[in-house]
């Protein structure tokens, strides 16, 4: 392997040695090959993530492309209910996986089978919630957006748009995340925000419960949702109550990118998932490989980026092909 880095390295002095060399490692990844010869280790995978969650979609597009370059198997599990995640997780230690990639959405229930992956000395890197627990649990590395950061940006761009009262609908309760964004635009908002509970995993009830909040309330002049797979739902919501409120989102996805461009949607803000599970994959990878571990400690963030209508047009091929 050695022999083979110093190889690529001499021949990147040259006029074209180095770029035949990344081409090449390019093409053997796009062809399903690995661009090293490392042991084909096996790193899994548990997220919090509902059945249909396009978000996870694209965070396992991510971990997947990943995998192929660096000749790692890639495994994924999932349950939104904490108890089963973390079961699913000591499913993985007992298959002795190489390396574990977990979501925090509910820190205290992940504590313990993480100090166990850590004692049967399986390296854990979490991704995307819960980054103020990752290092107390011993996680090598936390991936994703400061929450709190990425709320208080919803409330500065509400604030450029005039709104004066929010709604903040929260898909999921429990998952310190949703909290936190919400929580996160309230401090920066100028205006009143209020929270709305909602039953994510049934959509006619989603969309029930804030036509039923928008028509109650007409003062209501911006809805946000905490997911992509919501926003259309909330748009539509918007329509049925009557309410001229803006819809606005965390996430992006095809109909997220759909909406910003036909204005039925005012913003969305990027955590970019794609990243999230690449560079959890890439990160446990360099670990095995090199002993790297990125960050020092502090989150690696892939986010917040607030995007609008001008923004649309050049993330809509992106998001068709399930990378955005």
């Amino acid at each position: 392997m050695l022999a083979a880095v110093l190889g690529v390295s001499l021949a990147g002095c040259s006029s074209t040695g180095g770029l035949r060399a990344e081409q090449e490692r390019a093409g053997r990844a796009a062809g399903g090959k690995a661009a090293v010869n490392t042991p084909r280790w096996t790193f899994a995978m548990v997220t919090h993530s509902g059945d249909g969650d396009t978000f996870w979609d694209i965070v396992q597009n991510g971990a997947q492309q990943a995998a192929v370059k660096d000749n790692i198997k890639f495994v994924y599990g999932h349950d939104k209910e904490a108890q089963r995640q973390s079961e699913l997780v000591q499913s993985y230690i007992d298959q002795k996986v190489d390396g574990l990639i977990v979501s925090l959405a509910k820190p205290s229930a992940m504590k313990d089978v993480i100090a166990k992956a850590e004692k049967a000395g399986i390296p854990v890197i979490t991704v995307n919630s819960g980054a103020e627990a990752s290092k107390a649990f011993g996680a090598l590395s936390h991936i994703g957006q400061d929450e709190t950061v990425a709320g208080e940006a919803v409330g500065e761009e509400l604030n450029k748009r005039g709104r004066k009262k929010a709604l903040c609908v929260l898909h999921e309760q429990g998952n310190v995340g949703h909290e936190q964004r919400c929580d996160g635009a309230e401090k920066t908002f100028k205006g009143d925000l209020q929270k709305l509970y909602v039953e994510g995993t049934n959509m006619p009830d989603v969309q029930s419960s804030i036509e039923s909040k928008l028509q109650s309330d007409s003062s209501i002049d911006a809805v946000v949702t905490l997911g992509a797979p919501f926003a259309p739902t909330a748009v539509k919501a918007k329509e049925q109550a009557g309410s001229k409120a803006e819809i606005d989102t965390f996430d992006l996805n095809a109909q997220v990118a759909t909406g910003l461009k036909d204005g039925s949607l005012g913003f969305a803000v990027d955590q970019q998932p794609y990243l999230q599970g690449y560079e959890a994959v890439d990160l446990l990878w360099l670990y095995k490989y090199n002993s790297d571990v990125l960050g020092g400690g502090k989150p690696v963030l892939t986010g917040p980026q607030v995007i609008t209508k001008k923004d649309a047009a050049a993330l809509q091929e992106y998001t068709k092909r399930g990378t955005r």
